[in-house]
């Protein structure tokens, strides 16, 4: 027994896996880049402090007190506990821990659909190229993570008819909580369930009718997964975030970079058309015929990905099967040729190249200190800053993290700024269209930006305002010209003082 399972431990799927994951290692860049990681910590910060979330704004005196919905908090919990316990080795740790797990779960999902081990890793691999859009501490990899047991429970009951369905609740129940991404996984269920509601064969596209008992059985697990989705702290309100995103903040989508189409231009375009290709060139070539639920999930994937590049994960994830399908030429694995010691140098050696590639605690401070402004939050903990501050979208969540009573101007939770009209605010600002008239406004005393920006540009050359401080990141500018009387629109909170509402 006990030598089985070192055969199992040291078999040829076990080295691609690991080849799987020296390969992410090497693919993702070091570094706590994403600007909503400190604001999401901070709110995880508030909640072990006061032991309830926060439900109004307290980041910003733009939106002070204003109702706010922590729509990923369960998310937010595991990233502040990694950083409060080892700091941003912790939390980079956890990162390539949940990135990881996701692959992995990829490659087993490919070739558990394909029957293809070999094909499955080739696909996964390919997969690391699109997921890379979302290499970052963020909130959404979870719910990467709940699809992926959805559709690994739903392909086993497929293929044997009996699987844990009790999964699938609890899975979407975790999901509500951590990102508002559980919407695609009620789509993917539809899909899958739908697809087995006929029989037939229409060219090279078949469909299998669930049996009665299946089909009650799946019909439960979606009624007990739609009531799983109320159990949160807001009720309905977190059930309906999703749509109000979709079809209310359309300042956010059309300006945040990610939800933007894909450029076939640039390298991630390139990916792409790779994809799309390999697709094409699959479905003529191949001798595969393509079950009606493959299908289904086959275009949402090319839909959603085309459409928002940050679904570009997705994508990888729902086609990886298929795509090994297409591989199927390739020589099957066969387990009597394994060379166990061989594969054990193998693991080896990987595992020594990814623990001395693994960036230091300096390593990863720098590359902080490279896209927030970390040696200027030291200058203003001195100085100060006089009244209120125009701060960058992306360094607001950093500095509610750095220093909590220096209220800003916005951060990156644009749902609550779009409403609130900040945003578009923020965009003339710094589109150079209006934007004295709007530091104006909103009665702004300091400007907290980049160099080299148009803003930054502007303020260097005009005599009411003056440089108090740069460096390679940040320029920090403070109002010397008279301040207009008009008053501002905004509540009148001075910017380091009060108590935090929540």
């Amino acid at each position: 027994m006990l030598r089985e399972r070192i055969k199992t431990i040291f078999s040829f799927p076990v080295v691609l896996a690991s080849l799987l994951v020296w390969w992410l290692s090497g693919v993702v860049k070091p570094g706590l880049g994403d600007p909503d990681l400190w604001w999401h910590m901070e709110n995880a910060r508030f909640l072990f402090s006061h032991h309830h979330l926060p439900r109004f704004d307290a980041f910003s005196y733009t939106t002070m007190g204003h109702p706010w919905m922590d729509h990923e908090w369960l998310a937010e919990v595991p990233y502040y506990l990694a950083w409060h316990a080892f700091g941003p080795v912790g939390v980079y740790v956890t990162l390539i821990v949940i990135l990881e797990g996701i692959l992995l779960g990829v490659f087993y999902l490919a070739s558990k659909g394909s029957g293809n081990v070999k094909g499955a890793w080739l696909v996964s691999c390919f997969c690391v190229l699109l997921a890379a859009v979302s290499f970052g501490p963020r909130t959404l990899l979870f719910g990467y993570v709940y699809l992926l047991i959805i559709l690994l429970v739903l392909q086993q009951f497929r293929a044997k008819g009996q699987a844990p369905l009790w999964m699938i609740p609890i899975a979407f129940c975790l999901w509500i909580n951590s990102h508002g991404s559980w919407l695609i996984g009620m789509t993917v269920f539809g899909i899958i369930i739908a697809s087995g509601l006929v029989q037939g064969n229409w060219g090279r596209v078949e469909a299998v009718r669930w049996s009665p008992r299946q089909l009650r059985q799946l019909l439960v697990t979606l009624g007990a997964s739609v009531a799983a989705l109320f159990v949160n702290p807001f009720g309905y309100h977190l059930v309906f975030y999703p749509f109000d995103m979709a079809f209310k903040q359309k300042l956010t989508v059309n300006n945040i970079e990610e939800w933007a189409s894909v450029d076939f231009h640039d390298g991630r375009g390139k990916v792409v058309l790779i994809l799309l290709v390999a697709l094409l060139v699959g479905a003529l070539l191949s001798r595969h015929r393509w079950e009606l639920g493959q299908l289904g999930l086959a275009v949402l994937a090319v839909y959603s990905g085309l459409t928002y590049v940050r679904f570009l994960f997705l994508a990888a994830i729902l086609l990886a099967p298929l795509l090994a399908k297409f591989l199927d030429f390739l020589p099957p694995y066969r387990p009597e040729i394994d060379k166990h010691w061989l594969n054990a140098a193998i693991l080896a050696g990987m595992l020594l190249v990814i623990v001395a590639r693994f960036p230091s605690r300096a390593a990863l401070e720098n590359t902080v200190a490279e896209r927030f402004p970390v040696a200027a939050m030291a200058y203003i903990k001195t100085h100060g800053l006089p009244g209120r501050t125009f701060n960058h979208y992306m360094w607001g969540g950093y500095v509610a993290w750095k220093e909590p009573e220096l209220k800003t101007f916005i951060d990156s939770r644009s749902d609550i700024y779009e409403r609130s009209g900040v945003l578009a605010d923020y965009l003339d600002a710094i589109r150079m269209k209006d934007s004295l008239k709007i530091l104006d406004k909103y009665q702004i005393q300091s400007v907290l930006f980049p160099p080299k920006e148009a803003l930054s540009y502007l303020l260097e050359h005009n005599s009411n305002w003056k440089v108090v401080y740069n460096d390679n990141v940040t320029e920090i500018f403070e109002r010397v010209g008279p301040m207009p009387a008009e008053a501002s629109p905004v509540a009148a909170t001075h910017q380091t003082s009060g108590p935090k509402a929540y």
